[in-house]
C-alpha cells in the first residue's frame, strides 16, 4: 500500500524539522517559488522525510499525464538513516529553450571575477535587455553583478548576482538544450537488457547505446552525461549493460566529477506530504541535501505522476535525476552502495 500511516507521517514532518533552517526557509505557501529560485547554482533542492515502502509498477506504466496545474512543486526525499536529506524538485514541464542567431553562453553559470566569451555574451544581452549600459569587456565586474541583479530582481528569479540556466534562459542566451540528447528508437515489445530487465521506451542495451562521454571512468559504474540527458549503466566488464534518458535537473547543481552510491530507499515522500519518490538511490551530498536517481515523482492526492515516460530527456527536476520506472527498477538493483557514479 502506497499510503503512510498517521505516525509515518508525522516522523516525516518530525524529521522534516530536523533538517533546521533549510526547511524553515522553503516551508509556507510560497515554498514552491522560493525553493527553485534558490538552485539556480548554488546547489540543488532538498527532498527528504521519512520512507514508507511501496512497490514501482514493474510495467513501468504511470498513468495520467503530468497535472498541468503543478507548475512549482519542491519535495522533500525520506531522510536516510545517515540523517541525509534529498534533492528533488517537481517543476513545470515548460518546452526546452531555444536561441536565435544571437549568441549563447557555454558554461553552467558565471559570475564575479570570470573573464571567458560567456561574460561578453551575457553583457550583450543585459545590454539588449536594457538592463547593463557598460562595455562589453568579456570580464564579470560589480557593473556586471549589479545588471544581473537587476535582471533577476525585475523577473522574479533569485537574486544573487549569478547568471546560470534561468537567468540565461530568460535573457535568451542558453543553448538549445534538446540538440544534445540522442533519442534511441522504443525498444522491441518484450525486450530485455543484458542482465534481463525489461527496457523502458526510453532505454536501450549494449552496442545499441550511443556513445560513452570521454573520460567517464573504466570498471563497474554509472555515467551520467547532463548535456546529453543520459545514464548509461556500465558492467565490471566494461559493458554498457543500459543506457536511457532521465529528466535532470533545471539549475547548475548536479556536480560533475566521480562519486558513490551512499544510500537507498524504497519510497521517498514530499516534506509537505504531497509526493511520493519511489527507488531513491543517492550519490552527492551537498551542504543542503542530496541528490540521486528516482522513479517518477507522483501526486499523493491522487497518485497520478507529476511527469510522462515519454517526456524523458528534458530538464523538469530540480536537482535530482527522473528515470523511467522500468529504469528505476533497473537501477535500484544495479546500483548497490558504493557503485561509483560518474557526472559529465
Amino acid at each position: 500500500m502506497r499510503h503512510t500511516s498517521q505516525s509515518a507521517l508525522v516522523a516525516v514532518l518530525v524529521a522534516s524539522v530536523a533538517c533546521g533552517g533549510l526547511l524553515a526557509f522553503v516551508k509556507g505557501d510560497d515554498a514552491p517559488k522560493q525553493v527553485i529560485a534558490t538552485a539556480e547554482d548554488p546547489g540543488p533542492l532538498p527532498d527528504d522525510t521519512t520512507a514508507d515502502t511501496a512497490a514501482v509498477d514493474p510495467a513501468g506504466t504511470t498513468g495520467a499525464a503530468t497535472d498541468p496545474a503543478s507548475t512549482a512543486i519542491s519535495t522533500v526525499d525520506t531522510v536516510a538513516a545517515d540523517g541525509t536529506t534529498d534533492l528533488v524538485g517537481d517543476e513545470s514541464a515548460g518546452a526546452l529553450t531555444t536561441v536565435g542567431d544571437g549568441c549563447v553562453i557555454t558554461v553552467q553559470s558565471t559570475r564575479m571575477g570570470d573573464a571567458n566569451a560567456s561574460v561578453s555574451c551575457l553583457q550583450q544581452a543585459l545590454i539588449d535587455n536594457g538592463f547593463y549600459s557598460g562595455p562589453v569587456t568579456g570580464t564579470f565586474d560589480q557593473a556586471t553583478d549589479t545588471a544581473v541583479r537587476a535582471l533577476q530582481t525585475d523577473r522574479d528569479l533569485f537574486v544573487d548576482g549569478v547568471a546560470g540556466r534561468e537567468s540565461a534562459i530568460s535573457l535568451g542566451v542558453w543553448p538549445d538544450e534538446a540538440a544534445l540528447v540522442i533519442h534511441t528508437p522504443p525498444p522491441a515489445a518484450g525486450a530485455m537488457d543484458l542482465m534481463g530487465y525489461p527496457l523502458s521506451s526510453v532505454a536501450v542495451s549494449g552496442p545499441d547505446a550511443p556513445p560513452l562521454p570521454e573520460n567517464s571512468g573504466s570498471g563497474k559504474r554509472i555515467v551520467f552525461d547532463r548535456a546529453g540527458q543520459r545514464v548509461w549503466a556500465i558492467n565490471s566488464d566494461n559493458v554498457v549493460v543500459r543506457s536511457y534518458l532521465i529528466a535532470g535537473s533545471k539549475y547548475s547543481n548536479e556536480t560533475p566529477g566521480v562519486h558513490e552510491v551512499y544510500s537507498k530507499s524504497e519510497m521517498s515522500t514530499a516534506w509537505n506530504g504531497k509526493a511520493w519518490l519511489p527507488l531513491m538511490v543517492r550519490y552527492l551530498k551537498t551542504d543542503i541535501g542530496a541528490i540521486g536517481f528516482h522513479a517518477i515523482p507522483i501526486h499523493v492526492e491522487d497518485d497520478t505522476p507529476y511527469m510522462t515516460e515519454a517526456e524523458m530527456g528534458q530538464r523538469l527536476s530540480g536537482g535530482c535525476q527522473r528515470q523511467a520506472n522500468r529504469d528505476a527498477r533497473f537501477m535500484w538493483d544495479f546500483a548497490d552502495i558504493g557503485t561509483t557514479v560518474v557526472v559529465t
